[in-house]
C-alpha cells in the first residue's frame, strides 16, 4: 500500500490549475504518465541565462542576453516580408528588435521613445549590427518587473509552450511533501555535495540562480535515487527467491563425464566457470535465476545440456524455450544429436504438432518419459504439463515477455531458470539491465571456431559482390543477403527489389524473409534455407539471432552504414559456422560519416562482441545497442546509463548493505527506501513478479 504522504505526487494531472480535457492528454503525452509525479519527472532539457548584461557591446552573437536600454527609433517595414524594426542604445552601442507581421501600432505602445525598456532573447547579427528577433520578454522596468534569472527549458510537443509547461511544474513542486527521510546513503550524498531530494527538484523546475555545476549535482542527486531505488527492488526480488524452495539439484560427475567423452572438443574455461555457477544454483535449494550471456559462438547450448543431464540425473525434467518455430527446432536438433546417442529422452513441442504424434508427446511429457523438450510458447500452454519439470532454459530471453515465462515456472514449483542471450550487453549497463539476475558470461570461443573476414565495400562495387556469391555458390556455399527494408520505391536497396534483381542475376533458387510476412511463412523461408532449398536468403534482420546454418559462408549487409554496430556483429555471426572460410560484405553508400566510418572500422577490427557493445553503447547509447526495451535500462526517467554507470554499481552495493545489516527491512533506511522504490521504480520486467515494493 502506496505511504499516504506521497498521495499528492500521485493526482491527476488534470488536479493542476489550466490543465481541462482538451489539455489533458496532451500534457500525459509530453510527460510519459498521468500524474503529478510524472510531470515533476519531466525534467528541464537547459536552462537559459537571462541575468542582467551591463552593456550592448559585452554581447556575442548565438548567446542569449537579457539587456536594458533607451528606445531611440522605429523603423516601418519597407515590404510585407520585411520586419518592423526598433532600436534601443545604452551608450555602448545599438540594438534592433525585429517583428514580423506584427500590429505597429501594439508595437509603439509597447516601445515608446524614450522609455527604457528589458528585453531578453538570442541575439543575431544583422549586417554587422545585433539584433534580437522577437524577444522572448520585453518588460517596464518602471514597474519594478525583470526577466528570471533562469529559465528552464522543457522539451514539448504541439499544443504546449515552455511557459506554460513551467508553469504546471511550478504548481506540481507545492505538492512535494516536506520532511521526507533521506533515502540515498547521508555519506555519499555529502561526499557528492547534493542536495536534498525536494531541494534538486527545487533547483531543477525553479531556480533561483544561473549554476551549472548545481544543476549537475541535482540531477545527478535525482539519478542516483533513481539508481538505488531500482537497486533496492532488485535486492528484494533475490531475497524473495532465496526464500522460497527449489528442486535440490545435485551435480551428477558421472552424467556429466559421458557427455564431455562424446563432445569432439573441450569445453573452454568459460564454459566450465559457468557450469560450475549453475551448479551451485542447482543445489542451493532455492530457485536459480541466471543469465548466460555470450557472444555468437560461445556454446550456450552445451552450458545448457549439461545443466539439463545433471537435472535428468536427478529425476527432473528440463524444458527449452525458444522464441521461434525455425530455432526451436534448431535447438532440438542440436540436443537430439548431443543427448539421444546418450540414452537421453529429448523432444520436439511447437504449435504445428498435430494429431497424435502431438498427442503422444504430451502423454509422455506428463509420464516423465521426455526428460528434455525443445520449443516454443507451445510449451505453456494448458494442455502440457509435466511430471517433473525442474529446470527451464529460455534461448534470446529479450524476446519473450514477463508472462510468457511466468507462465511456464507455473508448470512446476519453483523450477530453476536459466535465461541466454546471444546480444552482448556492456559491462557498464549489466546492472541496469540484469539486477534482479545472477549473471555468467562466456568470453571465450570454443577452439576451431573460424574468424569471419569482414570487407568494407561501396555499393559502387556491388556487381563484383555478386559475382563472388555466385562463386561461392558454385562450391557448394551458400549466402544471406541482409537490406534495410522491406520494400520502397526507386530503391534497390530493398528487400523486394533485391531478391527480384539476385534471381535474375544468379539463376538459383532465391528465398526472402521479413517482417511483414505471416510467423508460418517466415518459419518456412527459413527452414528452406537451413535446409538448403534456397541457396539464397534474402532478408531484413529478421534473421539477426539464432539462424544456425553451417553452409552458409557469405554475409552480405547493404547499406551498413545505417545499422547499429551490435547489430551488424549478430547478423554477421550468421556465418562462419562450419568448416570453410566466410565472409561479412559491408556495403556502404559512399560518402561515409564520421559516426558510421567509425562504426565500420570497429566491426572490421575486431570479432570480440563485448568490445562491439561498448563501443555501440558509446556511439549511440543503451537503448539502440539493446534493440528492446529492456526493464531497467531504456525506463530510467533521470538516469543516463552513459553519463551515470558508476550509479549503478555503488547503489548496489549500498542495496545490498542495507539488506545484509537489516534482513526485517525495520530501520529507519530500509523504510526510506520503501518510499524511494514506490516513487522511482516503475513494475520491474523480472521473473519474479511476487516482488512487493
Amino acid at each position: 500500500m502506496r505511504d499516504a504522504r506521497l498521495f499528492p505526487l500521485f493526482s491527476g494531472l488534470d488536479t493542476l490549475s489550466g490543465v481541462g480535457p482538451k489539455l489533458l492528454p496532451v500534457l500525459q503525452r509530453l510527460c510519459g504518465g498521468s500524474t503529478v509525479w510524472d510531470l515533476l519527472l519531466h525534467l528541464p532539457e537547459r536552462w537559459v541565462d537571462r541575468r542582467m548584461r551591463a552593456r550592448f557591446d559585452e554581447t556575442v552573437p548565438g548567446e542569449v542576453a537579457t539587456l536594458r536600454g533607451e528606445v531611440i527609433v522605429h523603423h516601418a517595414p519597407y515590404s510585407d516580408k520585411s520586419p518592423y524594426r526598433i532600436q534601443l542604445g545604452d551608450g555602448s552601442g545599438l540594438l534592433t528588435l525585429s517583428y514580423f507581421r506584427a500590429d505597429p501600432r501594439w508595437l509603439k505602445s509597447q516601445f515608446p521613445v524614450g522609455a527604457t525598456r528589458i528585453v531578453s532573447g538570442r541575439i543575431e547579427d544583422y549586417k554587422g549590427e545585433r539584433q534580437i528577433t522577437h524577444p522572448d520578454f520585453v518588460i517596464d522596468p518602471a514597474k519594478g518587473e525583470a526577466p528570471p534569472e533562469v529559465e528552464p527549458v522543457y522539451a514539448l510537443s504541439a499544443g504546449l509552450t515552455n511557459r506554460r509547461v513551467h508553469s504546471f511544474a511550478l504548481q506540481a513542486l507545492k505538492l512535494v511533501p516536506e520532511g521526507l527521510p533521506e533515502w540515498s546513503d547521508p555519506h555519499l550524498v555529502r561526499l557528492r555535495g547534493w542536495p536534498g531530494f525536494s531541494e534538486a527538484l527545487n533547483l531543477l523546475h525553479a531556480p533561483a540562480r544561473y549554476d551549472e555545476d548545481e544543476f549537475a549535482r541535482a540531477r545527478d542527486r535525482l539519478a542516483y535515487d533513481e539508481a538505488i531505488a531500482r537497486a533496492s527492488a532488485f535486492s528484494l526480488a533475490r531475497a524473495a527467491r532465496k526464500s522460497r524452495r527449489a528442486p535440490v539439484i545435485r551435480p551428477d560427475a558421472g552424467a556429466e563425464k559421458r557427455l564431455l567423452r562424446a563432445l569432439p572438443y573441450s569445453p573452454t574455461g568459460a564454459q566450465l566457470r559457468a557450469r560450475d555457477e549453475i551448479r551451485r544454483d542447482l543445489a542451493s535449494g532455492a530457485p536459480m535465476r541466471r543469465l548466460l550471456q555470450g557472444d555468437v559462438g560461445a556454446g550456450k547450448t552445451l552450458v545448457a545440456a549439461m545443466a539439463a543431464v545433471e537435472a535428468a540425473a536427478n529425476g527432473f525434467q528440463s524444458a527449452f524455450m525458444a522464441p521461434t518455430e525455425v530455432l526451436a527446432r534448431q535447438q532440438f536438433d542440436t540436443l537430439d544429436r548431443l543427448l539421444s546417442p546418450l540414452g537421453y529422452s529429448v523432444a520436439a513441442l511447437s504449435g504445428r504438432d498435430r494429431g497424435s504424434a502431438r498427442e503422444g508427446t504430451l502423454m509422455a511429457l506428463a509420464e516423465g518419459s521426455i526428460q528434455i523438450v525443445a520449443g516454443t510458447h507451445a510449451l505453456f500452454q494448458d494442455a502440457v504439463s509435466f511430471r517433473n519439470l525442474g529446470l527451464i532454459i529460455v534461448d534470446e530471453q529479450h524476446r519473450f515477455g514477463v508472462t510468457d515465462r511466468m507462465r511456464l515456472v507455473g508448470k512446476s514449483d519453483s523450477p530453476h531458470m536459466l535465461v541466454m542471450s546471444a546480444t552482448p550487453i556492456p559491462r557498464t549497463l549489466a546492472q541496469a539491465v540484469h539486477g534482479d539476475l545472477d549473471v555468467s558470461i562466456l568470453d571465450e570461443k570454443p577452439p576451431g571456431r573460424k574468424p569471419v573476414e569482414t570487407r568494407a565495400v561501396p555499393d559502387t562495387r556491388i556487381e563484383e559482390v555478386i559475382e563472388a556469391v555466385g562463386r561461392a555458390l558454385k562450391r557448394g556455399e551458400r549466402a544471406f543477403w541482409v537490406c534495410p527494408r522491406v520494400d520502397a520505391d526507386e530503391d534497390d536497396s530493398s528487400a523486394v527489389a533485391r531478391h527480384a534483381s539476385l534471381q535474375d542475376d544468379l539463376r538459383v533458387n532465391i528465398g526472402l524473409v521479413h517482417g511483414r510476412l505471416k510467423p508460418s511463412e517466415k518459419d518456412a523461408a527459413l527452414e528452406d534455407f537451413r535446409t538448403g532449398k534456397t541457396r539464397v536468403l534474402v532478408a531484413t534482420t529478421v534473421i539477426e539471432v539464432g539462424v544456425d546454418v553451417p553452409d552458409a559462408t557469405i554475409m552480405v549487409i547493404e547499406r551498413a552504414e545505417g545499422f547499429g554496430l551490435a547489430q551488424l556483429h549478430q547478423l554477421r555471426g550468421r556465418v562462419g559456422r562450419g568448416e570453410r572460410a566466410s565472409f561479412c560484405i559491408l556495403l556502404y553508400r559512399p560518402p561515409l560519416g564520421e559516426t558510421a566510418r567509425e562504426r565500420l572500422d570497429t566491426l572490421r577490427r575486431t570479432e570480440d562482441g563485448f568490445a562491439i557493445a561498448e563501443a555501440d553503447f558509446r556511439l549511440r547509447g543503451a537503448g539502440d545497442v539493446l534493440g528492446v526495451r529492456q526493464a531497467g535500462a531504456t525506463d530510467y526517467r533521470v538516469l543516463d546509463t552513459g553519463r551515470h554507470a558508476a550509479f549503478l554499481e555503488i547503489a548496489a552495493k549500498d542495496s545490498e548493505s542495507v539488506m545484509a545489516a537489516d534482513p526485517a527491512l525495520s530501520g529507519a533506511r530500509a523504510n526510506a527506501l520503501r518510499l524511494a522504490r514506490e516513487l522511482l521504480t516503475p513494475k520491474l520486467n523480472t521473473p519474479d513478479t511476487d516482488v512487493k515494493s
